[in-house]
């Protein structure tokens, strides 16, 4: 099958390209939180709203319709992203450098040999642990009329769902993600593929993908945004008229 001249076109990049120093900036503003909808607004819910032609079109939206999702939001405008720019030159110059710099003096090859055998076989199985403690000793009973199962490992989405909650003939998803205890999960951002996934799992199940924190407190796994529980029960109850 012949391809169409329009198939044919290259897909323009705009955005620009920062070559190795992309991982330090990537880094640095994911740790930090500087590119988080708190700071920046919701980006892709205001691109989906736009349905922009052109790049100028979008660039205009943005700073016409863009807040920080604050209690007390904040129109975004260049000045505000050019502070942004600043403190993330701040963190990376008096943070990251120094912290790198002593990491790469200290670290050895065991180091690096543990590393790879830690995250592979002991952090896999704490994970496990995690997951089974927040779905039997939390959801299961929270929920007895879901039938919670283990997701498929052969399923697109597997990796970013961990467990499939049946409510009929609909399903809704729950992603497991442990953390430390004094972690900071409220500027949590979903990666771009993390998105299309959850849309698949939708898509295809009728049901919304949650995201479930949990962490050891005083040696017990615990749920830490509580408040996905009701969001859970809420969905629950729409599957339910949907099964009908």
């Amino acid at each position: 099958m012949e391809k169409t001249e329009e198939e044919e076109q290259p897909i323009y990049k705009y955005a620009k390209p920062f070559g190795k120093k992309e991982k330090v900036l990537n880094y640095t503003s994911n740790t930090y939180h500087l590119t988080r909808p708190k700071k920046v607004g919701a980006v892709m819910e205001l691109i989906r709203e736009c349905q922009p032609k052109t790049f100028e079109e979008w660039q205009q939206f943005y700073y016409e319709k863009a807040y920080t999702k604050t209690k007390i939001p904040i129109k975004v405008t260049k000045e505000i992203l050019n502070e942004l720019g600043e403190r993330l030159y701040a963190k990376i110059t008096e943070t990251v450098i120094p912290e790198w710099t002593e990491a790469f003096k200290q670290i050895t090859k065991q180091d690096c040999i543990d590393y790879i055998y830690e995250l592979t076989i002991p952090r896999t199985y704490d994970g496990f642990l995690t997951e089974k403690s927040i779905v039997n000793d939390y959801l299961v009973k929270i929920f007895p009329i879901v039938k919670f199962e283990e997701s498929d490992s052969d399923l697109d989405h597997s990796g970013d769902v961990d467990y499939i909650g049946w409510v009929g003939k609909k399903a809704f998803g729950i992603q497991i993600k442990p953390i430390t205890a004094n972690a900071n999960f409220g500027n949590y951002k979903l990666t771009e593929r993390m998105q299309a996934n959850f849309e698949e799992f939708e898509d295809k199940y009728g049901g919304r993908v949650f995201v479930v924190f949990s962490s050891k407190v005083r040696n017990k796994k615990e749920i830490r945004n509580k408040e996905v529980l009701d969001e859970i029960a809420a969905e629950i109850k729409r599957l339910e008229g949907l099964s009908k």
